[in-house]
Parts: C-alpha cells; sequence; structure tokens
C-alpha cells in the first residue's frame, strides 16, 4: 500500500539529539543513572507535545511515555515504539559534532578533528549499499550517537507522519523512550501498566531491512578477590597482591575462545569490562554472554574454574564471585507469537526492502520487555559501527525505518478483523 508523501524530519531531529550529552553511567545507582539524560528527555516531551500527543510526559526516573490516539474502528492490539536515549559509557558522547557527508562515492571518510579516524569502505562493507546516499558521522573524537538516537528521531518522524494524516488507518500506538539501556538497565523502572501494550518493537537495529528476533542472554559477573597486604620492604612471604591475583585471573582467561576478540555468530563470551583495587582488595567486573541459559551456566563454571586454580596458589586469599541475571534470549517468547514478526517482514517490504531476519550479538530494551509481559523484537535504525568513533548512519536507511514503522502501524490496523 502507497503512503502519503512523508515530508522527512528524522535527519534534522536526529542532528540536534546528538549534540545532547546522554552517557548512562553503570558505576551509578541512581535512576536514570545520569541526570543528564533527562536533558534530551525534555526535549523530546516538548517535541511530542507540540505534535499534539497530549499525555506526553516525562517521569521522575527519566522515562518518557507518549499516545498516538487510534484512528480505527477496530479494537486493534496496542502497538509500542521504543527507543533508548543513552549512549555507550565505552566512548564520550560530550560535545558530539556530527557531519553530514553528502552524495557518497565510496571514498574514505577521514574525520576532521582526528585524521586516525578514517571510516574506510573495506571495514565496513555495508557501505557499499549506501553509494549515492548521505552520510553522518561525527567529527572524530566522540561516538556519533545512531545508538539509538537514530531510533528516536524515527519515532518521532513517524508521530508526526501521523499528526499530519489523519486519514491514515491505525490502532493506538505507544511511544516509550528509556534511559540507561547501554547498562543494562532500560527498562527496570518502566511501568508497562501505564503504558498498556500488547505487543512493541524496538528501534535499535543495525543494517536497513533487519529484524531481530534473537538476542544473546547475559549476565554480569562481579569478582572480588581479598589478598593479602603488608609493608612492602617487609612483605616478603606475607603479601598476597589482591591486584596481582586478579590480573593472573584475567591472564588466565581463554584467548582463542569464549572472548569478544575470537568470537562470533552464536558463539559467547567471557569479557572482563572493569579492574580496580588496591594491594588488600582487587575487584573485577564480567560480562558473560551466550545465546542459551546452559551456555551462560557452563560459561560461569569455566570462570570460576580459573579463579580457583589461581586463588590456590594464594592460601591466605580468599574471593566471592556474584552472579546478576541481565537479561535472556527473547526468541523464546517471541516464538509464541508469530504474528508480531510476521507483521515486522511486510513491513519491511512494503518500504521497498527485503526484510532480513538475524540474531542479535548482543542485548536490547527488547529482551526486557518481552520477558516481562511485553513481546518485543527489535528493527532496525540503520545504525553501525556503534559505540566507538566510528559510527556512522545514513538518512535513507533512517527513511527508509520511518517508512517500515509507519507501514507496521497501519498492518496490525489492517488485519485486525472489523
Amino acid at each position: 500500500m502507497s503512503l502519503p508523501k512523508i515530508s522527512f524530519t528524522a535527519a534534522s531531529r536526529f542532528l540536534n539529539y546528538v549534540r545532547i550529552d546522554t552517557q548512562s553511567d553503570a558505576a551509578s545507582d541512581t535512576c536514570p543513572s545520569t541526570e543528564k539524560q533527562k536533558n534530551l528527555g525534555r526535549i523530546l516531551v516538548k517535541e511530542l507535545l507540540e505534535l499534539g500527543l497530549s499525555d506526553a510526559h516525562l517521569d521522575e526516573y527519566g522515562y518518557v511515555y507518549a499516545t498516538i490516539p487510534s484512528t480505527s474502528e477496530k479494537k486493534v492490539p496496542v502497538i509500542c515504539f521504543c527507543s533508548h536515549m543513552d549512549t555507550s559509557p565505552d566512548c564520550s558522547g560530550e560535545g558530539v559534532e556530527p557531519i553530514v557527508h553528502k552524495d557518497y562515492s565510496g571514498e574514505d571518510l577521514i574525520l576532521p578533528h582526528d585524521h586516525t579516524q578514517i571510516i574506510r569502505m573495506k571495514d565496513h562493507p555495508d557501505l557499499q549499499e549506501q553509494l549515492g546516499n548521505d552520510i553522518i558521522t561525527a567529527s572524530g573524537t566522540t561516538l556519533l550517537g545512531a545508538d539509538n538516537k537514530a531510533g528516536l528521531a524515527e519515532i518521532m518522524d513517524m508521530a508526526h507522519y501521523f499528526a499530519a494524516h489523519p486519514e491514515v488507518k491505525h490502532g493506538t500506538i505507544k511511544i516509550l523512550f528509556t534511559p540507561d539501556e547501554e547498562i543494562g538497565r532500560g527498562v527496570e523502572k518502566a511501568d508497562l501498566k501505564k503504558l498498556g501494550a500488547d505487543f512493541a518493537y524496538t528501534v535499535d537495529g543495525e543494517t536497513a531491512g533487519s529484524l531481530e528476533d534473537e538476542t544473546f542472554s547475559a549476565d554480569g559477573v562481579s569478582l572480588t578477590i581479598n589478598g593479602v597486604s603488608s609493608h612492602p620492604g617487609f612483605a616478603k612471604g606475607k603479601m598476597e597482591s589482591a591486584l596481582k591475583i586478579a590480573a593472573e585471573i584475567i591472564a588466565f582467561l581463554p584467548k582463542e575462545t569464549l572472548s569478544p576478540e575470537s568470537s562470533w555468530f552464536k558463539e559467547g563470551f567471557i569479557h572482563p569490562t572493569n579492574l580496580h583495587g588496591t594491594v588488600e582488595q582487587a575487584k573485577i567486573e564480567f560480562i558473560i554472554r551466550d545465546f542459551s541459559d546452559e551456555g551462560l551456566t557452563a560459561h560461569e563454571r569455566i570462570l570460576e574454574e580459573i579463579v580457583k586454580e589461581v586463588i590456590g596458589n594464594y592460601p591466605n586469599s580468599t574471593y566471592q564471585l556474584v552472579v546478576k541475571e541481565q537479561y535472556r534470549n527473547m526468541k523464546s517468547i517471541l516464538d509464541k507469537y508469530p504474528q508480531v514478526i510476521e507483521f515486522g517482514q511486510k513491513a519491511i517490504l512494503r518500504a521497498g526492502l527485503k526484510p532480513k531476519l538475524r540474531s542479535i550479538r548482543g542485548g536490547t530494551d527488547g529482551s526486557r520487555l518481552s520477558f516481562m509481559g511485553l513481546p518485543c523484537p527489535n528493527i532496525f535504525a540503520g545504525e553501525h559501527a556503534f559505540h566507538g568513533k566510528q559510527e556512522w548512519v545514513s538518512v535513507q536507511d533512517m527513511q527508509k525505518a520511518v517508512e517500515t514503522i509507519i507501514h507496521l502501524a497501519m498492518i496490525w490496523e489492517e488485519e485486525t478483523p472489523a
């Protein structure tokens, strides 16, 4: 079905959103983990209110909620579109200066504020599909923030479209913008009763046309090592440095397997993300990933065996290993609701793309939402090379994402019996 002409606003919105620093902080125990995420939340609420979404608001935890009222006489399932406002703590998001590279022709994109940051087609194969398109990058000293401000801009553009075209039939649409997705806490305080959706889609995927129905299962592991401190001048036979023990444990981790550097497709990993401490006590934070819960358990067993072996050489030292569940593979939930994926694929086709059903070597808010009772796969937003200085997105892919989610809302209405 053809759409009334779309006056796209996603790119212009995106260029504004990425300038707002919204990095989350895993070391914080507040929600949101950083107050600055609310700065973007307030702007989004203002724009939603200007579009006529009268219930748009930012709650105390940094979540943005809004409703696009139904234009259908049918009782259509309520669909939510969700994106996250925070950017990764892995790379600076302060002072982002987006650059639009018009009519890309395959050349190397040398980022102006750090000429060592060069986006080459051979390193980014998806650029082969972008010839003639307009590529947005950062300037070389920060990430861009396409993960997931591209999704925010696309959902906002969808809301703009439906506000301008009340004649287009769709059911009630809920909008949810979350904080802290990048640190695994994106929906901890989400009020699903208030949201009132039956099904949802995160708009947080990569390649145009992709629809992701499977994620990693994920745990976080904290390892605390209690060593023995002593004056270094008189430490012979006494000191057992917790820092050195921690370094040994990290050195013993598998390298050719079970590491992010050596794993791909359905392979999981054990990944140390942080080490800090003193001679007396050191702490290592790990993330454990696999596509099955059994795989997670096996990886955690390997980690503890390594810890026990190393600690065994230090008779006066001890350790505590604490495992915390982060999220689980959403496929086990989504397989119970095949229409959620079927309608997503139809929408991608209507937008003129070939659907690509994929697994994510990561997680999205959709993982947690699915297990909270809101089945939620992930639709492409067009973001690439996220969490780093070479992150990029194309204007045209963002526009295709907008078309896709507009069609998706329409398909749910069309497929609902009168």
